[in-house]
């Protein structure tokens, strides 16, 4: 049975380094015939604002919709962004807040603050690129982003395990060096399809 993978890549910009890599991770996933899906979120049309919180519901748009089918399909999700002030792109974290909604990602318990995971055995794959050297996100930072999303977010909703691949100093490194990185996620892809 083929792995389905749904990859979603978290860059507002179609053309970014992050794009690149996730377009190599589904070469590698596809290349073993895993079954990949893609939420590009510069392509797709939401507002990235959950502007009642969860007091009244916001429809959902129909790009939405296909997003948490897709989610629901898939075994393994596999976010692609930049680390921007620390953590993810606004444009992402409008997406987890419009997607990953009560009912679709987790579910409240009656009278207790303990909650049902709804994405229960589904595992993650993070490619996360920054321009800051990854000595100083991890000491200083503590891995903030990292922390959100894989504790947060995604193992809060049920996702397990959640991987990080971290790419440092991306706006400093040679042509070389992120080609490298582009053939090593490709080799990634090819690994857990």
């Amino acid at each position: 049975m083929k792995k389905k993978i749904a990859v979603i890549i978290g860059h507002p910009d179609s053309k970014s380094y992050c794009n690149t890599l996730a377009q190599a991770y589904v070469q590698g996933a596809q290349s073993q015939g895993a079954a990949v899906r893609i939420i590009d979120l510069s392509q797709i049309n939401f507002n990235p604002n959950l502007q009642y919180g969860y007091r009244q519901r916001t429809e959902l748009e129909e790009d939405l919709l296909a997003a948490q089918e897709t989610i629901r399909w898939a075994d393994h999700l596999v976010f692609a962004y930049p680390t921007w002030w620390g953590t993810m792109p606004a444009i992402l974290k409008g997406f987890i807040d419009r997607v990953f909604l009560p009912g679709f990602s987790f579910r409240s318990k009656p009278g207790s603050l303990l909650t049902e995971k709804l994405l229960t055995g589904k595992t993650a794959r993070l490619i996360v690129t920054m321009d800051s050297p990854l000595w100083y996100y991890r000491f200083f930072l503590k891995r903030a982003g990292h922390h959100i999303m894989k504790r947060g977010i995604l193992q809060f909703c049920g996702v397990n395990p959640v991987r990080i691949t971290e790419i440092g100093m991306v706006k400093t490194s040679s042509v070389q060096k992120l080609e490298n990185w582009i053939r090593r996620i490709q080799e990634l892809g090819m690994k857990e399809a």
